[in-house]
């Protein structure tokens, strides 16, 4: 587990209509506060990363579709600087995920479907406090590939 990243369970309410799936409130303890709420597509086997936010906290769910998220902590000082951690999202995995500045991530959409990523970012897009490294880029230690356990 990477120091600063929180995974909290989301409750899905279910009954003969549907569901509704919780994603943030503002009286949840991991709530900093609002910048702007967006979803990210992403189809099977592709692979949407590297990158890194110097000011922005993500928090991401997946309501629909599977993905593999990818952290990677390589903040100075951090007491888990140089670990990796795998997250599977989806609905039968629903939680949310809280990422703190400066630890790259990447996701990769897996299973049969486009996968729907919400975030909710604590602050408005900026291009100026992200920062992009191909997916493949050496100097993150990680390997996309498929992985037979």
């Amino acid at each position: 587990m990477i120091d600063g990243v929180i995974i909290s369970p989301l409750k899905q309410i279910l009954d003969e209509r549907g569901k509704v799936m919780h994603m943030l409130r503002s009286d949840f303890p991991v709530f900093q506060q609002f910048g702007e709420i967006y979803f990210s597509c992403v189809y099977p086997g592709a692979i949407k990363g590297w990158h890194v936010h110097k000011k922005m906290i993500l928090n991401y769910a997946v309501p629909h579709g599977n993905i593999k998220l990818v952290l990677y902590d390589d903040r100075e000082g951090s007491p888990t600087r140089g670990e990796l951690q795998e997250i599977f999202l989806g609905p039968d995995n629903y939680v949310l995920v809280t990422i703190p500045p400066l630890v790259w991530n990447g996701f990769k959409g897996i299973g049969q479907e486009m996968a729907i990523v919400a975030n909710c970012a604590s602050i408005p897009h900026d291009s100026e406090e992200i920062e992009r490294l191909d997916p493949f880029d050496k100097s993150i230690p990680y390997d996309w590939g498929l992985k037979h356990r």
